[in-house]
């Protein structure tokens, strides 16, 4: 066991990104840092240190418990890092897959027919649920 790893190669084993390349590039583009700082590719880790990545739209936090240079298989990573993302970035991350054809990025075409369909069912459910509470409190004040 190395007693020191890049830490591109590290997110890469640990199956944070799918390529070392794209582990690379988010090194670059600054969405790894280690204690506040970007940190570059080439960064040496050890045994300790706290990474946090950003993958929009959360930041994931994970504590090194070991290094390796080889990838490893999904099983095995928990021996080898800790997650300490808080849940909050979780909720925020199903918040945004509940609510992403409101937020469509630009360039992303027009909505599919299914986006279609769930639009217009969370338009009826919420004017729906409106309606039927608005008409409850009528019949509470006849009362």
């Amino acid at each position: 066991m190395p007693a020191e790893e890049r830490v591109d190669k590290w997110l890469w084993a640990m199956r944070v990104f799918k390529t070392r390349t794209i582990a690379t590039d988010a090194c670059k583009k600054g969405r790894v840092s280690i204690g506040g700082a970007t940190v570059k590719p080439s960064r040496t880790i050890k045994v300790g240190d706290t990474i946090e990545v950003r993958k929009p739209p959360i930041t994931y936090t994970f504590r090194v418990k070991a290094l390796t240079a080889n990838r490893l298989g999904a099983k095995l990573v928990p021996d080898y890092l800790e997650n300490l993302t808080p849940q909050s970035q979780y909720d925020l991350l199903e918040m945004t897959r509940i609510s992403g054809f409101v937020d469509r990025q630009r360039g992303m075409g027009r909505p599919t027919k299914r986006d279609g369909r769930e639009m217009s069912k969370f338009r009826e459910e919420t004017y729906a649920d409106s309606f039927f509470l608005d008409w409850e409190d009528d019949d509470e004040e006849e009362n």
